[in-house]
């Protein structure tokens, strides 16, 4: 069963930078999709980014490309989401997701690996 690890989360202030890591216990080929979402408090969850296939397409959510940028080194199964310009909004607990296939970035229910998620605070 694939395990993720995520990593990177913290306390930041408005303008900042952080950047997440996720880290798969088993080889992920690019026939796997990798993607990042966020719940924030009292908020359902919503995807961030995503990416997939061998070129490592990659898919974001609403306007958050302008700021976030998400990578993928294969080799370590590993997936990074590079978060620049953050606001108070942004924060959120931050999971990484993987499936089998397509990538679905408004569907988290088609996702069945999650990571145990990490805290992102922005302060204004």
């Amino acid at each position: 069963q694939v395990q993720l690890v995520e990593s990177g989360g913290g306390s930041v202030q408005a303008g900042g930078s952080l950047r997440l890591s996720c880290t798969s216990s088993i080889k992920l080929d690019h026939s796997f999709c990798m993607a990042w979402f966020r719940r924030a408090p009292g908020k359902p969850r919503e995807g961030v980014a995503t990416v997939e296939g061998e070129d490592g397409s990659t898919n974001y959510y609403s306007d958050l490309a302008s700021r976030f940028t998400i990578s993928r080194d294969y080799a370590k199964s590993a997936v990074y989401l590079q978060m620049n310009s953050l606001k108070p909004d942004d924060t959120a607990v931050y999971s990484c997701a993987v499936r089998s296939g397509y990538c679905y970035i408004t569907l988290d229910r088609k996702y069945d690996t999650w990571g145990q998620g990490t805290q992102v605070t922005v302060s204004s």
